[in-house]
């Protein structure tokens, strides 16, 4: 389904060519207007530093002149590595002014890290300081030494002993020293030219790099911008990561498109426990009109206190995560203003749906932006074409607009480049998404096509088993996931949080799943209470961890039936779980042959490993 016509063409909007010129407008129009409250963290949020219009732009300059004089060449790649700070901003963006940023999770591993940096190329490297974060600095030196050509290495937060031969000082220190006025360096960036890398949100294996040009982040800033939600004097509460395509695009670029501000809850964000103690009170001090978060975060939310004011609160933004029923309605019962829900994902720029401040048809995830048009399709036998599902028919999500990125970051001759082959056909995006598009445009998101269980051949949404057991008056948080079975290949397994104080019968939680469940293959054959599901750092639900517990399970209860003991670690290889088994005494050939024969029946790769190395 194609969106109502726009009357105006997108180019006679006039947008900014680039972020660093959405600055610049901002900043002529409203130099004096505050536009970021940086505040320390904790139980400190009433103590902020706060950066004009005027400040911001300076900074930028600043950082984009110190790259400059440290050689970084036109459309060169900065790498950060680091926590939200105000110096973080400044890098970020002026990285983009003349090259491209590249702000890399620091807390992946070391060897992804490096991986990432070396395809993209990255030229000069920002990390923390050791009084900022020691372990980050000596992991970011480790990261520099694996880099050939790194011009430098730059730390932030304080000055260091040279760790590294790359090391050139003190972030802050050498950008005071640049001219904050006008750049340095004639170069520009132009809408066609990439502003950044972000890594995907992979949770094994090493991430893939998605390039944005600034045509694509502007777009969406400007798109989001003229939401109900971000209009005229938008503040907006960042509590997201810096390295995460949300926080760039809906928690600042958007707000500062139209002289808005953002306000960042400072290093640890949404996984601030103090700070979040306070949150209403936040809210209140800053006059925040809307924040993005993930289910988790809102569900953890405290209750408003009495006599807080709220009232400039618009909506909260949620995403990335299905979101329990229940946690919407106590969000809007709580503070009496809507949830607003989108849908996008990093190869889509961050956002390509989002709901109307009256609503949308409930299970839905918005229309879509405006200039983008959204459909299900059915791919080919070869994966490389398509054809159209009917209106109301589930199918795999596709998205064609202004906002589709040019393609993955591949290694090629002449450096690396987008690649649109696989996942970018005939301007459409293929998302790996399920889902449906109904007669008025609405987006039914119904599910990850990579998530599907297959029983037997038959294929599960987990989605929508996991709806059914958030159902239940007991249950907190729900994922479903594929359990390795010698039989039907795969069964659905349910890891379930409870609700403080909840208590129910043996029996009960797998009774309610029979009864519930969409239809008898997709009742949970396994139902795991936890104390919290394992999530990544932006707080989305990490199914690859639960996978691999549920191979642990399967390897230590065929480890019981044989009689056996060993310690069992499961890791991933080459996208599939592998069992790393230590048996605890020698069994002799029949019993291991007999241990052998069992886990063969199963589709995860494993390797028995000596007793006594």
């Amino acid at each position: 389904m194609t969106p109502p016509a726009i009357p105006v063409p997108l180019a006679e909007r006039r947008l900014p060519a680039t972020t660093y010129e959405l600055l610049t407008r901002s900043a002529r129009r409203r130099p004096g207007a505050p536009a970021l409250h940086l505040l320390p963290g904790g139980n400190r949020w009433d103590e902020p530093q706060t950066w004009t219009y005027g400040d911001l732009l300076a900074r930028v300059n600043q950082a984009a002149n110190l790259y400059s004089a440290l050689g970084l060449e036109p459309g060169g790649v900065v790498g950060l590595l680091l926590p939200n700070t105000g110096t973080t901003y400044a890098a970020l963006l002026g990285a983009q002014v003349i090259g491209i940023a590249n702000p890399v999770n620091p807390m992946l591993a070391t060897e992804h890290i490096i991986e990432i940096m070396r395809l993209t190329d990255v030229r000069i490297l920002v990390a923390p300081a050791p009084e900022l974060d020691p372990a980050g600095w000596y992991k970011a030196c480790s990261v520099a030494e694996a880099l050939p050509r790194l011009r430098a290495l730059i730390s932030v937060g304080g000055a260091t002993r040279a760790a590294s031969p790359a090391w050139v000082g003190d972030f802050d220190l050498f950008a005071d020293a640049q001219p904050s006025e006008h750049l340095i360096d004639e170069y520009r960036s132009t809408a066609t030219d990439i502003a950044a890398y972000f890594h995907t949100g992979g949770t094994t294996g090493v991430p893939k790099v998605a390039p944005h040009t600034h045509a694509n982040e502007v777009y969406v800033a400007w798109a989001l911008s003229e939401h109900a939600v971000f209009d005229g004097d938008a503040v907006v509460l960042s509590g997201l990561p810096l390295f995460h395509v949300n926080a760039i695009l809906v928690s600042t670029l958007a707000p500062l498109l139209k002289g808005g501000a953002a306000v960042s809850m400072g290093a640890l964000g949404f996984r601030d426990r103090e700070a979040m103690t306070d949150f209403w009170r936040i809210v209140e001090r800053y006059r925040i009109t809307t924040f993005s978060a993930v289910p988790t975060v809102y569900a953890a939310l405290p209750p408003v206190p009495d006599g807080v004011d709220i009232s400039s609160l618009r909506a909260g933004i949620v995403g990335a995560a299905p979101l329990p029923n229940r946690v919407r309605t106590e969000f809007e019962s709580n503070t009496g203003v809507p949830m607003v829900e989108g849908y996008g994902l990093t190869e889509g720029t961050c956002a390509n749906t989002f709901t109307p401040l009256t609503g949308g048809p409930p299970g839905t995830v918005g229309l879509p932006l405006p200039y983008q048009d959204v459909k299900a399709i059915r791919r080919g036998p070869d994966g490389l074409s398509f054809t159209d599902c009917a209106v109301g028919e589930t199918g795999e999500l596709a998205i064609k607009g202004p906002s589709v990125f040019p393609g993955y970051l591949r290694p090629g001759p002449n450096g690396p480049a987008p690649d649109p082959t696989g996942v970018v056909i005939d301007g459409w995006l293929l998302t790996g998404d399920l889902g449906r598009v109904d007669g008025d445009g609405f987006v039914h998101l119904t599910g990850r096509a990579k998530d599907v269980i297959i029983r037997g051949g038959h294929n599960i949404d987990p989605r929508l088993v996991e709806e059914a057991m958030l159902a239940h008056p007991d249950v907190a948080a729900a994922a479903v996931v594929p359990r390795p079975d010698p039989h039907a290949g795969e069964v659905p397994a349910a890891y379930l949080v409870l609700r403080n104080g909840a208590n129910p019968a043996p029996g009960e939680l797998e009774e309610w799943a029979r009864r519930h469940a969409p239809e008898r293959a997709a009742v949970p054959k396994f139902v795991h209470t936890v104390q919290a599901l394992p999530v990544t750092v932006v707080g989305k639900v990490n199914k690859v961890a639960l996978i691999h517990d549920a191979v642990g399970r399967v390897v230590r209860e065929e480890l019981r039936s044989a009689g056996l003991a060993a310690e069992v670690t499961v890791t991933d290889r080459g996208g599939r779980a592998h069992a790393g088994i230590r048996l605890s005494v020698d069994p002799g050939a029949d019993r291991l042959d007999e241990l052998t024969d069992r886990l063969c029946a199963y589709s995860f790769s494993y390797k028995l490993g000596d007793p006594n190395p």
